[in-house]
């Protein structure tokens, strides 16, 4: 019986093997000519309310009694974007991922991002643009990497010059105005 198992094994994997083959094919590279676009649009990030957009999913132990209790706090994001600063704006997608906070001194307070800019309406709908980048907060204006996107931006690198258009300190919820310049295909 064990002979039979093992016949059996064999010959399926081996059929397996046979069938499975990889493939690649390497063609010369034909560059394309690149585009420059400019957006802006404003991000809403909320922690308070009844509707936050902005949650905390994990935090450090080890950093709630020391200077900084924010250090090592991760957040996920589900931001709106409006064509404006105002709430009641054209919402024109939204903002998901994460940060952490990423700094010990609250005096430098810097998150590291991670955001996926999808548009939902408009001549960009259903493209993104990802950002991965230091995003240090108390400077405004400040810059922030684009490393990639899809949809339209697909092989997109370029910036954002962020500006704090509001800030209630007191609670975290702030309105951001996202400057973008990127290149793509």
């Amino acid at each position: 019986m064990e002979k039979i198992i093992l016949f059996t094994l064999t010959m399926v994997l081996s059929a397996v093997l046979v069938q499975s083959k990889y493939y690649s094919r390497s063609v010369p590279y034909e560059p394309v000519q690149l585009k420059k676009t400019n957006l802006r649009f404003y991000v809403h990030d909320t922690v308070t309310g009844s509707n936050p957009t902005a949650v905390v999913i994990a935090h450090s132990n080890a950093t709630s009694s020391s200077a900084s209790p924010l250090f090592g706090r991760l957040i996920a994001i589900d931001d709106p974007l409006t064509e404006g600063p105002e709430i009641t704006s054209k919402t024109i997608g939204n903002a998901r991922g994460m940060y952490v906070f990423a700094s010990k001194d609250d005096k430098e307070l810097t998150l590291v991002l991670y955001v996926d800019l999808g548009f939902t309406s408009g001549k960009y709908k259903g493209s993104s643009l990802s950002v991965l980048s230091r995003n240090p907060i108390l400077e405004n204006p400040r810059e922030m990497t684009v490393v990639g996107g899809r949809g339209i931006f697909r092989h997109a690198s370029g910036f954002i010059t962020v500006r704090t258009q509001s800030d209630d300190g007191e609670k975290g919820d702030a309105v951001l105005e996202y400057n973008v310049e990127v290149v793509h295909p």
